[in-house]
């Protein structure tokens, strides 16, 4: 695994009531979200990336009010065989 090192101010963990994991943990999640609501990543991989299982994953969804579907009329038409 990469590990991946940020040099980020002091009070920014005091701002957001977060100590440095959490706010590491929090990042990824963030990030996972982000990156699958732009369809850049399926939702297996964005909950991998988040570090949580699939069903914890589509749980962050929920409460972020992001679809957990990310699929649009026509590619649900090709997949039907209506196109």
């Amino acid at each position: 695994m990469t590990e991946l090192t940020l040099q980020l101010p002091e009070h920014l963990f005091s701002a957001l009531r977060l100590g440095p994991r959490e706010f590491a943990a929090e990042m990824r999640i963030a990030a996972a979200v982000q990156w699958y609501s732009e369809r850049r990543v399926s939702q297996g991989k964005a909950a991998e990336i988040a570090g949580l299982s699939r069903a914890a994953f589509l749980d962050e969804l929920r409460q972020r009010r992001v679809a957990a579907i990310q699929i649009d009329v026509d590619e649900l038409d090709a997949e039907l065989g209506l196109d």
